[in-house]
């Protein structure tokens, strides 16, 4: 749907129609379920999300003033709804701290030799099910930009404005994300690498 679309149906919902919000449920709710199944990894609770976001959005839509793009401020209601459900059972391991401490020191940057590794290797079930687990491992500030720039696909700007922090903190963070990642999944990796030689 294209921008001016949007803003039309933002307009007309903001005036009470019925219609248009629909529409608009209608065009973002399955970007924002799967948002939330990628933060949460659990069906009902990224129903719950979508349920809570919409019903936010249409009880709040007074209050969007067009300064950013509707899709942002959707986003964002949607993450923050996400993190607060997976925080409400979920711990990562690592601390922010910890990650800062050891992925900002240039000495801990080693590369990884991974070139030998066959795509189909990374694409199967179980390197999925180990990627998961690592993912669910950080820290909710570096989990959520991971999510929104590495499978969301979204920019660093539209990450910033979702998340509320600068595009700088974003790329400070999804390095460390990765780098996180890269040394969780190292020992699995290495197996690969392995059982090709």
């Amino acid at each position: 749907m294209e921008q001016e679309q949007v803003r039309e149906l933002v307009k007309q919902a903001k005036e009470g129609d019925h219609q248009a919000f629909a529409q608009l449920f209608f065009e973002y709710s399955d970007r924002v379920y799967n948002l939330a199944l990628k933060i949460l990894k659990n069906p009902e609770d990224a129903a719950d999300v979508v349920q809570e976001t919409f019903s936010t959005v249409f009880q709040k839509i007074h209050t969007f003033d067009g300064r950013s793009n509707f899709f942002t401020w959707l986003y964002r209601i949607a993450t923050n709804f996400s993190l607060m459900k997976w925080r409400q059972y979920k711990r990562a391991v690592f601390t922010d701290q910890d990650l800062e401490n050891t992925y900002d020191a240039p000495a801990n940057v080693e590369p990884q030799h991974w070139d030998q590794i066959a795509l189909n290797d990374v694409l199967n079930e179980e390197f999925r099910r180990h990627l998961d687990e690592a993912i669910d491992s950080l820290p909710e500030i570096y989990r959520s930009v991971f999510i929104l720039r590495d499978l969301e696909n979204l920019s660093i700007k539209e990450t910033s404005k979702i998340l509320g922090i600068t595009e700088s903190n974003v790329k400070i963070r999804l390095k460390r994300a990765r780098m996180f990642l890269r040394d969780k999944l190292s020992e699995y990796m290495s197996e690969l690498v392995e059982h090709r030689e």
